[in-house]
């Protein structure tokens, strides 16, 4: 073998064992796995159905090892591996960690989130917490009790009474407030978009907002349910269940799965949750930064 076929062989070598940014070229390759896990990859399936892989428009990266995709990851406002072999998670913590860290999150299913993070923890700046073991949980068809009929859409003209809610519940679930930074021009820009969709549910009493969910990811197979939040003062009365029924119900005449997952800690959701008709089918981890 020449100098320059052995040069050319190590470099193609080293190209193919590390994770290399994806583009449209690669979106039909994608789509296949992403469809092959449909559930545990909604919120990323949803951009690339939207948006492709152009990272301008995806909001974020999309990171492939190996030609026949090995792994698959995409890198944004989280970080969210999707598919890889442990071979794979080293080719993306190699990437990640030449970026820098510029994720809030790594969050997807937990055997591919916690070797991940074991790869970067020596790197990266310490989390504020990491939550190993979240279930997965998936709805087929119409829920198992009766919705709340008084659960609807939030319109547009309501945002300023639903926001405190949604702020409420982020504080609640993530530990921060969502208005730190910038005041709260992001987060607003984020519900006020999921309003503006269709995709804000609630249950008014008065001007008050008891209940709140919204369908955070909708891909053509799945939708995801994040946010849910009952007011303290009215928790203990099964809102929690009967509520969170009513926005799998819209899911199902959408033709959509539902999808959500909770902490593995927080009993009361489980139950509710089981009682609805969810079952579990995976787990998620996530490490908070």
């Amino acid at each position: 073998m020449c100098a320059g076929v052995g040069v050319w062989h190590r470099y193609r070598v080293l190209r193919l064992a590390g994770a290399r940014l994806l583009d449209d070229r690669d979106r039909s390759a994608v789509r296949a796995l992403l469809d092959a896990d449909p559930v545990a990859t909604c919120m990323v399936a949803a951009r690339v159905e939207l948006a492709g892989l152009d990272p301008w428009r995806l909001g974020g990266e999309m990171w492939g090892v190996g030609s026949r995709f090995d792994g698959l990851c995409f890198s944004g406002a989280n970080l969210v591996p999707l598919h890889g072999t442990r071979h794979a998670l080293r080719g993306f913590a190699d990437r990640a960690r030449r970026h820098g860290r510029g994720c809030s999150s790594i969050v997807g299913r937990a055997e591919l989130v916690l070797p991940l993070w074991h790869e970067l923890s020596d790197h990266w700046s310490p989390p504020r917490e990491v939550r190993p073991e979240q279930p997965l949980m998936v709805l087929s068809g119409p829920p198992a009790v009766t919705p709340d009929p008084l659960v609807r859409r939030v319109r547009m003209e309501e945002l300023d009474r639903y926001l405190p809610a949604a702020v409420a519940m982020f504080t609640e679930e993530v530990g921060v407030d969502p208005r730190v930074g910038d005041g709260g021009v992001g987060y607003r820009a984020r519900v006020a978009e999921l309003v503006h969709a269709g995709r804000a549910f609630a249950r008014f009493d008065g001007d008050q907002v008891v209940f709140k969910a919204e369908i955070g990811a909708l891909s053509r197979h799945v939708g995801q349910i994040q946010g849910v939040w009952v007011h303290p003062t009215y928790r203990g009365r099964g809102l929690g269940t009967v509520d969170t029924a009513a926005v799998t119900d819209r899911l199902a005449a959408m033709g959509r799965v539902s999808s959500l997952y909770v902490n593995g800690f927080n009993t009361v959701a489980k139950r509710a949750y089981a009682r609805i008709g969810f079952r579990q089918v995976a787990s998620f981890a996530t490490v908070l930064f």
